[in-house]
């Protein structure tokens, strides 16, 4: 029985651990990057990319084809003046293989274009897994906010609970009124709601990145706390810098430069149509006879000579034969569709390159307008800690005024909820500023680290 119980417990502890694991960013960012849907879909696209290369390349291989084709025919046939039965079976055997000559590097060209796909789209995969990883980032930093909130607010409450216990003591013993002890009740009321309140956001945070990375079971799913700096410094980067540095490494911008040259292709491919097409071919058969009716191959004709057919082998190796050839697809008139084909392709080559400045001015966009939200949000933080210190002060001045019996228990309240709106904004604000610089270190090329 006590072994029972001890494997039970043994049990009981491994599945409480494994329910309690943590996840670090990097575990989140990685889960996100193997199972989120919008990469699997992504990755069936440059599978398919994957398949067109490698059918481009074998089409330098010769297609090898054999026809196998058996006939019978049944009825009369004329034979000079007179009508006589011809039933017969006839079987071929053909086995034929042709191979491109020359198409002016038609082959070559469509192999380059479909390379440009799949680089492009591997391109594709590397950008949706940035955009993951900021979100992630962005969350996971949303977490330890809702945390740190959390804390305050703890501490808030502890205050008081303190002030409460007291007002408690000097109203039993009857030293203050009764109004004291009311206030400070409701006082700690209101803290203890406030660190409910600040839970359940920690609990919505970490339920928001569960969704985020899709997990099944997001009751039990906890992230890791990451250390973050008391003092923070402003950021000196210009929006040139990194500009300069996010045009050459961010894969939204080489997958559209990829594409530029992939309709550059498109277009070479589709000019060899202006060209012949040359292909050789090379093939062997042979072919067997049998008259249905008789083995006589005097037509039925009573007065003819009585020739035997031969066999099927026999016949198989009498008519055995090869032959060679080489044939010019030689483009004359097609209506002009391949002049306007070239054209089209031509537009493409224009849309690819307006997409590739569309991506560099939004990339510009995007990274001055995080420029704009590090500066703003690091001048926030600066003047809510210069908040927090003077709320700090006049809470102290309130606390030892309330010691001294010269305010009351509603003034410390009051300078005690300034100190935490002042602390609950230097949080904030720390957090938006942090994000910032994150948002600037993956435009820069340094990864989302926090």
């Amino acid at each position: 029985m006590l072994k029972k119980v001890f494997c039970i417990s043994l049990l009981s502890i491994g599945v409480l651990g494994f329910s309690q694991k943590k996840w670090t960013i990097q575990e989140c960012v990685d889960y996100a990057i193997k199972n989120n849907l919008q990469i699997q879909a992504q990755a069936y696209n440059k599978d398919v990319q994957t398949k067109n290369l490698e059918m481009a390349k074998k089409e330098y291989l010769p297609s090898v084809s054999g026809t196998i084709s058996n006939t019978a025919s049944f009825g009369n046939s004329q034979f000079v003046n007179t009508s006589v039965r011809n039933d017969n079976f006839n079987n071929n055997a053909n086995v034929g293989a042709s191979v491109l000559v020359y198409n002016n590097g038609r082959l070559e060209k469509n192999i380059r274009k479909n390379s440009f796909d799949l680089d492009a789209s591997l391109q594709d995969i590397e950008t949706i897994k940035n955009n993951i990883s900021l979100q992630i980032a962005q969350q996971y930093l949303n977490v330890m906010l809702n945390r740190e909130i959390k804390k305050i607010s703890e501490s808030a409450m502890e205050n008081a609970q303190r002030l409460y216990d007291r007002a408690k003591i000097t109203t039993d013993v009857g030293t203050t009124a009764q109004t004291v002890l009311a206030e400070a009740t409701a006082s700690l009321a209101r803290e203890k709601q406030n660190v409910k309140t600040a839970q359940i956001n920690v609990d919505k945070a970490l339920f928001a990145m569960a969704q985020l990375l899709q997990l099944q079971d997001y009751k039990t799913f906890d992230v890791v706390d990451i250390p973050v700096p008391d003092e923070l410094t402003p950021q000196t980067e210009s929006v040139e810098e990194v500009l300069n540095i996010a045009y050459t490494s961010q894969p939204i911008v080489k997958a559209a430069e990829i594409r530029i040259k992939a309709a550059e292709a498109q277009t070479e491919v589709v000019k060899t149509n202006f060209w012949p097409t040359i292909t050789a071919s090379a093939g062997i058969g042979s072919l067997y006879n049998n008259q249905l009716y008789t083995n006589n191959l005097n037509f039925g004709n009573p007065a003819g000579p009585y020739v035997k057919e031969h066999s099927f082998f026999e016949q198989y190796k009498d008519n055995f034969g090869q032959q060679v050839g080489v044939s010019a697809n030689i483009p004359i008139f097609n209506k002009g569709i391949t002049k306007l084909q070239v054209e089209q392709t031509k537009i493409n080559e224009v849309i690819a390159k307006n997409n590739l400045e569309q991506q560099k001015f939004q990339l510009k966009q995007d990274i001055q307008q995080a420029q704009f939200n590090a500066d703003s949000n690091y001048e926030v933080y600066v003047a809510a800690v210069e908040a927090e210190r003077s709320t700090k002060l006049a809470l102290d001045f309130a606390t030892k005024s309330y010691d001294a019996g010269r305010s009351t228990i509603y003034d410390v309240t009051i300078a005690r909820n300034n100190y935490a709106n002042a602390q609950g904004s230097v949080a904030q604000a720390k957090y938006n500023y942090l994000f910032s610089i994150k948002v600037l270190d993956f435009y820069a090329g340094r990864g989302i680290n926090l």
